[in-house]
């Protein structure tokens, strides 16, 4: 239990990473005709990456997380309609609307970095 106080208070004194909106072109056409991030062959396409989802985030005392109970409410600092942010080693990486598909989350894509030049 100690271990848990003390790897959520070492959390709460990092500082939060600070996101910027990325500006983007309009799509050219359907969804369906976009260009790949990356449009040749390259040897990085094969490595693997694990994506997070930040779907938002809440501040609150240890007190009050160790005070919480099952079925409470934990109200998070973003709007409904605000964009998730796709995180990759820590980093914002694109934005995207939550969306279902098959009963499962899914993340639709809506803003991108410029394209990469590897």
């Amino acid at each position: 239990m100690s271990q848990m106080i003390e790897s959520f208070m070492q959390a709460a004194t990092r500082p939060s990473p600070a996101a910027q909106a990325i500006e983007l072109e309009e799509p050219g056409g359907p969804a369906t005709a976009a260009e790949p991030l990356l449009r040749h062959a390259n040897p990085l396409h094969a490595v693997r990456v694990r994506l997070q989802v930040c779907v938002g985030e809440a501040e609150m005392s240890v007190g009050e997380l160790l005070g919480a109970r099952e079925s409470e409410v934990l109200v998070l600092q973003r709007g409904l309609e605000q964009p998730v942010d796709l995180v990759l080693e820590g980093k914002v990486v694109a934005r995207g609307q939550l969306v279902a598909v098959d009963g499962a989350f899914a993340v639709r894509i809506s803003e991108l970095p410029l394209p990469l030049k590897l």
